[in-house]
């Protein structure tokens, strides 16, 4: 494209655009969010969903924003990640005019979580998510992005879709449903559980392989392909 070219085209002004992760876990029976307290304005000192400014020099996309972002503020790197929802309005965030956030979403499991504050956050928790969308104190519209993330997490386990890294490579059918449960935030019925799995093909015996302690052995599994997302 040459200068006059260039010239036919109408420049618009750029949205300040964010990107905000929705990291969850299954820590002592229960689906809890990660949080970081604020050290920059707005709502500095308030606890927030961990996120970081795009940069157009430094990002390919949004996913290696989101990466980078995870990096700068966490110090890890996120195995799978998927984008929940962008939102954005004029009065979304008081340092510019209009403004976005791209928030993406991560299932880990909690033996894979070693994050520490990183840029602009001085401190780091889990929060059960029933607290973290009840809390009114959340910065900026963070609570509602934390139930969106909530509802489709829960979607996919009640649909029996796990997320890909979340379950070790072997597992039980009772490790399986203590994680829907906490996930769900119900109990299940075990017959009425282990049914839908079997209808549903999701998990697959391995063979031979046993987990033995104190009571009578349990048969492993391990996530059928192309059954997870």
């Amino acid at each position: 494209m040459d200068d006059q070219e260039a010239a036919q085209f109408t420049q618009h002004p750029m949205p300040f655009v964010r990107m905000e992760l929705a990291l969850l876990t299954v820590l002592d029976g229960r689906l809890q969010v990660l949080l970081g307290r604020r050290t920059g304005a707005p709502d500095a000192g308030r606890w927030a969903l961990p996120g970081g400014v795009l940069r157009i020099d430094l990002d390919a996309d949004l996913d290696a924003a989101a990466q980078r972002v995870a990096n700068e503020r966490l110090g890890i790197s996120l195995p799978v990640i998927t984008q929940l929802c962008a939102v954005g309005s004029q009065h979304r965030d008081p340092r510019a005019p209009w403004a976005l956030s791209v928030v993406y979403r991560a299932m880990l499991a909690a033996e894979q979580v070693s994050a520490s504050p990183g840029k602009r956050i001085d401190a780091l928790r889990w929060t059960p998510v029933d607290e973290a969308m009840a809390d009114v104190g959340l910065a900026l519209d963070h609570a509602h992005l934390i139930q969106n993330a909530v509802t489709v997490t829960r979607q996919e386990f009640g649909a029996l879709r796990f997320p890909v890294g979340f379950f070790p490579e072997q597992f039980t059918l009772t490790d399986l449903q203590l994680a829907s449960e906490a996930v769900l935030g119900r109990k299940l019925d075990k017959s009425s559980f282990r049914r839908r799995l079997n209808d549903a093909a999701v998990a697959v015996e391995v063979a031979g392989a046993m987990r033995t302690g104190a009571f009578r052995p349990a048969q492993l599994y391990q996530l059928a392909p192309n059954k997870n997302d």
